[in-house]
Order: C-alpha cells, then sequence, then structure tokens
C-alpha cells in the first residue's frame, strides 16, 4: 500500500479531530442543559475511538460536489456518527457483546435497559441534527434508518439458517451497512448545491464503498484482527450469515457440506482449523475478496464525475483504506 501523501494526512486528521471536537461540544452542551447520566454514558461511547469514516465521508463528498464552509456539513457528518454509534449499542445488546473496540460494552457495564435507553438517546440527537437541512436530505436519512431497521430484523431471520442466498445476505448489507454510507454521501452533496446526476452518483459510490466495507468485516471476522476490537470469529458464533459461508454452503455438497453445516450449528474455538479447510476447498475467501475488490472499482468509477482535488483523492484513499484497512 502506498503511504498517503502529508498534505492528504494533514487534512484528513484536521478533520477527524474538527468532527471529534464538534461531538465534544455537543455531549458537554447536553450534560450541561441537564442531561445527566444519560448523556454522559453514552458521549463515554461516543468519544470512545472509531475512526469517523461516516462523517468524513460526509465531508469529502460536500467539498467534491463544490461545497466550501464545512460549517454547513458538520450537523449531517455529526448525525451519522450519532445515529451509528446508537446502532452499535443495540447491536451489541443483540449480540450479547463484551467487547466493542477493545473495552466493555455499555449493557455489560450499566445494564441492558440503561445500555438501550442511552442508544435510543443517540439516535433523537442524530435524527434531530439533520432537522435543519432541506426536506430531500431528511428523507435520505430518514431512509436509512428505517432501512436499518429492516436489515436488523431480516438478519436476526437468518441466523444459522443454512439456506440463507447471496441475495439474502447483499439485501441485508445494502440496508444496514451501505445504506447508511449511500445517504450521507448523496444529502452532502445535495447541501453542497450538486446536480442531481452528481448527488446520485456520490450516492451510488456510498452504497458500493459500503458494500465492500461489510465484505472485508466478514473476511477480517474469519481471519481475526486486533482493529477488529472483538474476539476472532464472533459472527461465525453468532450464527451471522456471512458471504464466505453462504458461498461455501452453496458450492460444497455431500459429506463435505454436511460437515459445514454441523460446524456451523455447533461452532466452538477447537472447530476453527476444520472450518478454515472447508472455506478454502470451497475457494470461499477468494471468492468474498474478489467481490469485495468488485465493488471497490465501482465505487471508484463513480468518482469519475468529478474533477481532481484534495477531496477526490482522499475519497479515493478511503477506498483504498477499506481494502487495506490501516485507516
Amino acid at each position: 500500500m502506498q503511504a498517503i501523501p502529508e498534505a492528504q494526512l494533514i487534512r484528513l486528521e484536521d478533520l477527524r479531530e474538527k468532527v471529534n471536537d464538534a461531538l465534544d461540544d455537543l455531549i458537554r452542551r447536553e450534560i450541561e442543559n441537564g442531561a445527566g447520566e444519560v448523556a454522559q454514558l453514552s458521549g463515554e461511547i461516543l468519544l470512545s475511538g472509531g475512526k469517523r469514516l461516516r462523517p468524513l465521508l460526509g465531508i469529502f463528498c460536500f467539498e467534491v460536489a463544490g461545497g466550501k464552509d464545512i460549517d454547513e456539513i458538520m450537523d449531517l457528518a455529526m448525525a451519522f456518527e450519532l445515529i451509528h454509534t446508537a446502532t452499535l449499542i443495540h447491536d451489541d445488546i443483540n449480540d450479547a457483546a463484551k467487547l466493542r473496540r477493545g473495552i466493555t460494552t455499555l449493557h455489560e457495564r450499566i445494564g441492558q435497559p440503561k445500555a438501550i435507553i442511552a442508544g435510543d438517546w443517540l439516535f433523537v440527537q442524530g435524527y434531530g441534527l439533520s432537522g435543519r437541512y432541506t426536506k430531500e436530505c431528511i428523507d435520505l436519512i430518514r431512509e436509512a434508518c428505517a432501512n436499518i431497521a429492516v436489515s436488523e430484523f431480516k438478519q436476526l431471520d437468518h441466523v444459522l439458517d443454512l439456506s440463507t442466498s447471496p441475495e439474502d445476505y447483499l439485501q441485508i448489507v445494502r440496508g444496514k451497512t451501505a445504506g447508511p454510507f449511500a445517504a450521507v454521501c448523496e444529502s452532502a452533496a445535495i447541501i453542497a448545491g450538486a446536480s442531481k446526476q452528481q448527488s446520485q452518483a456520490l450516492g451510488r459510490f456510498g452504497m458500493e464503498l459500503g458494500i465492500a466495507f461489510q465484505l472485508m468485516d466478514d473476511l477480517l471476522d474469519l481471519r481475526g484482527d486486533e482493529r477488529m476490537g472483538k474476539p476472532r470469529g464472533i459472527d461465525v458464533l453468532e450464527g451471522k450469515m456471512t458471504l464466505p459461508l453462504i458461498h461455501a454452503l452453496t458450492l460444497l455438497h455431500g459429506e463435505r457440506r454436511r460437515q459445514l453445516a454441523e460446524i456451523l450449528n455447533n461452532f466452538n474455538d477447537g472447530l476453527w482449523d476444520e472450518l478454515m479447510g472447508l472455506l478454502e476447498t470451497s475457494d470461499s475467501i477468494t471468492y468474498a475478496e474478489s467481490l469485495m475488490l468488485t465493488h471497490l472499482e465501482r465505487a471508484i468509477q463513480e468518482l469519475d464525475h468529478f474533477p481532481p482535488s484534495m477531496a477526490k483523492s482522499l475519497l479515493l484513499q478511503v477506498a483504498e483504506n477499506v481494502h487495506q484497512r490501516h485507516t
């Protein structure tokens, strides 16, 4: 992987710091206004780390589309980070997860009832920030939030469902992960005053980038990676049907498919070598990698609608980092 040029790196870190400062100011203001424990605990999770990918995407797309004053986009950037953090808290409850970003999850620290409320509080704060924008932007955000819930239901319905198809998987990913990427990119372009064609191009960029992002998450879950901030194979343990598993179940037949089904239905840490051996036999890891790269290429092609700029170079770097995950 090529090193990020110094000017881009400085710009990236400067914007990340601006987002962090704005989020910190919001939490501090809410505490001062009497929000108390819910704001404090929600703020601890919000400010505990994270690469701020969604806010940065919004800012970069705003600038690529001709926007100049990032104060115009900052509420949108924060909105998507607040909503994202809310979904993480709720996901952790559903998954009975003990770690997030390498630290104890909120429901493990304070109990499920308060954690649910904290997630709700972040969601309301995030959606409320979008109120300053046009109806077109608010509709994009509303639809993205609604589709997160629809996809969460569908994912729960497919836990340990060995008949899950690639189409089922992609429908879940589009709603849960890629849809918010698309919404922040397209709404940022609208705020910048871009044409409908340009706004939709950035929306498609976000959708393709989001699909690639989730595919890489699937691969990291199987390979194990300390940057994930959670144990290796947590998706397998929770019965989530990720694409490598779906692909292997589709291609394997007879005794090997029965063996894979048995592993998935009774998974434990002692079955890792057997599982990875079957995924290698079906070439499912390579397949998922190839599909991830295809979606990244499609995302990058959408940026051809825009002239060269620092912001465009940063969006291209984001696409590279989805593959490398070294941001």
